[in-house]
């Protein structure tokens, strides 16, 4: 039988990772560029990148999904979105976040009252974590854009357990000619988990097997930040080039990072985009770079390189792919990630809502 449960018995504790599922990313031209996104996206998934990035929409309605499939398809990732403005300046969007495993079996009974094996009482349950993100993002001026994110987080692991959760992100986006600088402060005000167990459910099993009972607990996401640096070349009437760099600040000590402390740790993403007619784009990324401790003792670097394609079948579809290798090591599959999205009704060019960023 498989649990897992997201606390321990500690009425309220600060893990190092927590809500994990929220920083795997969305989208499938975010992942085939590593995440860097923070001040390079400019659309319906900018609410969950950073919030400020709506207002480079370019259509008054926008939807987006996606579908991916990591560890050969035992954990399911599965993203929706739409946006709309609500006046000259202003953009709203909402965004659903699920990743789960279903169908974990339950073998508390697989053995009957007489000792006999009967799979017959094996059921089945599913662990799964849920995101409901509300945006908001505001034109402050030509040049300073801003956003906040409010989510609510709901996880369960069957009737085991479940957990509820709340928190708030805030994004900026600085327009510079040819340059764009971003921040993404995550979970600013510490977003919590608060967990109920049925600890009747696991009571006798775990008596028998020396496990301890767990207890209703609180658990804590402290924020984060990460600073971004977007690039555009105009190679020519037909070329386009864009670099990103992404900067992720944790500050929960240690990290296996490039640059940490025991205050802060600092990972690093990059991302590059090529475009031919703003039709066709090939992209690739790097993130994740780890010192990983080899058997014979010896260490070797660790990154986690993904790669993807982008077509717009017109004015109004595109759809995007991604290869991504979401473990970073050798020994982890990689990961097809589609997604699409639909954009209707675009703004007169004179409107508001897009002044100052550069097509």
């Amino acid at each position: 039988m498989v649990f897992w449960f997201g606390s321990s018995q500690a009425q309220s504790i600060v893990p190092k990772y927590s809500n994990e599922f929220m920083n795997i990313g969305i989208g499938a031209r975010a992942l085939a560029m590593g995440g860097a996104q923070v001040s390079s996206v400019r659309d319906v998934t900018a609410a969950y990148w950073n919030p400020a990035g709506l207002l480079g929409i370019k259509h008054q309605n926008e939807f987006s999904l996606m579908h991916a499939e990591y560890f050969a398809g035992i954990a399911k990732f599965d993203y929706a979105g739409f946006s709309t403005n609500i006046q000259e300046d202003n953009q709203i969007a909402i965004s659903l976040i699920r990743f789960g495993v279903d169908d974990i079996p339950d073998t508390r009974f697989l053995y009957d009252a007489n000792g006999a094996l009967n799979y017959n009482n094996i059921q089945f349950f599913n662990a799964a974590d849920y995101a409901l993100i509300l945006s908001y993002a505001r034109d402050v001026s030509d040049k300073f854009k801003v956003g906040m994110n409010t989510k609510v987080i709901h996880r369960n692991v069957g009737k085991f357990a479940h957990a509820w959760g709340f928190g708030l992100d805030l994004g900026g986006i600085i327009l510079l000619d040819q340059w764009r600088v971003g921040i993404m402060l995550r979970d600013v005000t510490t977003t919590f988990n608060a967990w109920s167990h049925n600890a009747d459910m696991v009571r006798e099993v775990y008596s028998k097997t020396n496990n301890e009972v767990p207890l209703n607990s609180i658990e804590l996401t402290l924020p984060r930040a990460i600073f971004s640096l977007t690039r555009d070349f105009d190679i020519n009437d037909e070329f386009t080039l864009q670099g990103v760099l992404d900067l992720d600040f944790t500050f929960d000590g240690k990290r296996n990072t490039i640059i940490r402390s025991e205050i802060m740790s600092i990972d690093p993403k990059i991302g590059l985009e090529a475009g031919f007619k703003k039709m066709v784009f090939v992209r690739a990324g790097g993130s994740n770079v780890q010192k990983i401790k080899d058997f014979d003792a010896s260490y070797y670097m660790s990154w986690k390189p993904s790669f993807g394609l982008g077509l717009f079948l017109n004015e109004k579809f595109q759809i995007d792919y991604a290869l991504t290798d979401i473990g970073g090591v050798s020994q982890t599959p990689y990961s097809h990630v589609v997604s699409v999205k639909v954009s209707l009704n675009e703004h007169d060019p004179r409107f508001r809502l897009n002044k100052g960023w550069n097509d």
